[in-house]
């Protein structure tokens, strides 16, 4: 792994407890809130569960499934996750950290990744980037989708890859996530803290 995407992987995470303890902190979370945040939380789990699932780490250049629309599939679902958790928390101070969060770790990320697949892939990611976005995805835009996948022209949905990729523990952090912010909501209530 090369310096700076070393360094971005290993502060994303260790930058992530602090961030996460604040955002606790400043969450103002309702019933509402943590439904509504709950269920823009849920597509990002859906997002990254369909990546997760055409996901061969390591092994082959992913471009089926979601990685047809978007070269970072992962990272959009995760967004759509981080954007569940604003809204569940209903606070613009811990908004603008996950905000703040997001963007300067996951880009950094996202950019050291692609470095890692051009080394690694060469002439297969010049194409695959030249067709698809690194973030947004575009649906039928100036990016031509290639042909749907089949178990005979590339990796198609598997649950196995998804348990292999271990995606079920963004599950299992989602639902912890609103757990404690439904701990907040009531220490809120009870203790008016």
């Amino acid at each position: 792994m090369n310096p700076p995407r070393k360094f971005w992987m290993r502060w994303r995470v260790r930058a992530g407890y602090p961030v996460a303890v604040l955002y606790w902190l400043l969450a103002a979370p309702a019933p509402r809130s943590i439904l509504l945040g709950g269920i823009v939380a849920a597509f990002g789990l859906l997002v990254r569960a369909l990546a997760s699932g055409h996901l061969h780490k390591d092994q082959e250049l992913a471009t089926t499934g979601p990685y047809a629309s978007t070269r970072n599939p992962l990272y959009l679902g995760s967004a759509f996750l981080a954007a569940g958790f604003v809204i569940a928390g209903r606070s613009w101070w811990a908004g603008l950290l996950v905000a703040t969060y997001f963007t300067v770790f996951y880009y950094a990320v996202m950019r050291a990744e692609e470095e890692g697949l051009r080394q690694r892939f060469g002439a297969a990611f010049e194409e695959y980037a030249a067709r698809v976005p690194f973030f947004f995805p575009l649906f039928g835009g100036p990016h031509p989708e290639p042909s749907a996948p089949t178990a005979a022209t590339g990796p198609v949905f598997s649950w196995a890859q998804y348990r292999q990729n271990r995606e079920y523990s963004a599950l299992i952090g989602t639902l912890a996530g609103l757990g404690i912010l439904w701990l907040r909501m009531w220490i809120r209530a009870r203790l008016g803290y």
